[in-house]
């Protein structure tokens, strides 16, 4: 059904447009007394074989929505009654900021995937804070914090660290972003000289902030990265202690793409996310894996389609798995699949938790 409703309707829907009507439409359903709690009941994990602890949190199942899709915290408990286990809302920035121009957002259906030059378009952490303060509902959420791109470079560390101050008493868990591609300088931050100081400034405002409180920090890298660079920035989280690493964010290769030049060249500069980002972001996956063991929880984002996906970055090394491109081509009843496969797999496997198969292909890439 939902196949038909997306080559029917939302295809030739502006992306972005397509966007806010489905989003808008899942707050809209949530909302409606009593079938909130109905959806989440039928939708969220309840087999014990999925359980998972990470960061801090108690999960039923390990996939989650990731950064991208609710930037402002507008609805991620509506988003929990789809089964994702807990929502990153994000990125946001210190300072409100709206984007870049639109057109900024872009489908690729031959390779089932999305262009993004959005340019971390929010209202800004102090009005997500606000949100995420008053909210009733129990989903877990993550935040995912960047640079304002009107901040000077002088300014960058005093950036982050203003956001994580505003949310740290309202975050599950806090993601330093480092890896769009779409503000200016930004993956330069990913060079572990200009890491270190960023993330020990954030750290010490969340031990500052948090009321006692040890607020789970990561960071999100990226797909381009060469493989030196992902040891080292595996080797400084672990030197500073941070909770985990999520690899990957969007990539700018467009190497071996169905969609035709003229099209491509057509949506211009930006992230592409998707099933091109597969095989990239298992490489990725397995090298931080080869480094840092279990000594950090790792979460894979990039191309999961099928749960045989997403089990696959769980034998690599993953503890948690998100998606986005994922749900956009999926549907509302995609994750439950991706978790029903999931139980399926591990069962099948002779696993009694799915926790067991963490790690247990991984290899160095």
């Amino acid at each position: 059904m939902y196949k038909l409703l997306f080559s029917l309707v939302f295809r030739h829907i502006p992306a972005e447009t397509a966007h806010h009507l489905g989003f808008g439409l899942i707050r809209m359903v949530a909302a409606v007394p009593g079938l909130g709690p109905l959806l989440r009941w039928w939708l969220l994990p309840r087999d014990p074989i999925l359980r998972v602890r990470a960061l801090g949190l108690e999960l039923p199942g390990p996939l989650g929505l990731a950064a991208g899709f609710d930037k402002d915290a507008l609805g991620p408990d509506a988003l929990g009654t789809l089964g994702f286990t807990f929502v990153e809302i994000g990125t946001l920035t210190a300072r409100p900021q709206p984007g870049n121009q639109r057109p900024r957002l872009f489908r690729l259906p031959a390779d089932r995937a999305l262009v993004n030059r959005m340019g971390f378009n929010n209202a800004g952490a102090a009005a997500a804070a606000s949100r995420l303060r008053t909210r009733s509902g129990r989903v877990p959420v993550g935040v995912n914090i960047g640079k304002t791109k009107a901040a000077a470079e002088q300014d960058t560390v005093a950036d982050y660290v203003a956001s994580a101050r505003l949310l740290a008493d309202v975050a599950g868990y806090l993601v330093v972003n480092v890896s769009s591609p779409n503000t200016p300088g930004l993956r330069n931050l990913q060079g572990v000289e200009r890491l270190r100081p960023l993330l020990v400034a954030v750290r010490e405002a969340l031990q500052q902030t948090a009321s006692g409180r040890q607020v789970p920090l990561l960071v999100k890298i990226a797909p381009d990265l060469a493989d030196p660079d992902i040891d080292a920035v595996a080797d400084l989280a672990l030197e500073l202690g941070l909770a985990g690493i999520i690899a990957t964010n969007t990539t700018t290769c467009r190497d071996g793409l169905r969609t035709s030049r003229e099209q491509i060249a057509a949506t211009g500069p930006g992230g592409l996310s998707g099933a091109p980002l597969k095989d990239r972001s298992v490489a990725v996956l397995r090298r931080l894996h080869a480094q840092v063991g279990d000594r950090l929880v790792l979460v894979s984002v990039g191309g999961i389609e099928t749960a045989h996906d997403a089990w696959l970055r769980i034998q690599a090394g993953a503890t948690l798995v998100q998606a986005y491109t994922g749900l956009v081509y999926g549907g509302p009843l995609w994750p439950r699949r991706i978790h029903r496969g999931l139980a399926r797999l591990a069962r099948q496997a002779g696993y009694t938790s799915i926790t067991q198969a963490t790690g247990t292909s991984a290899t160095k890439a």
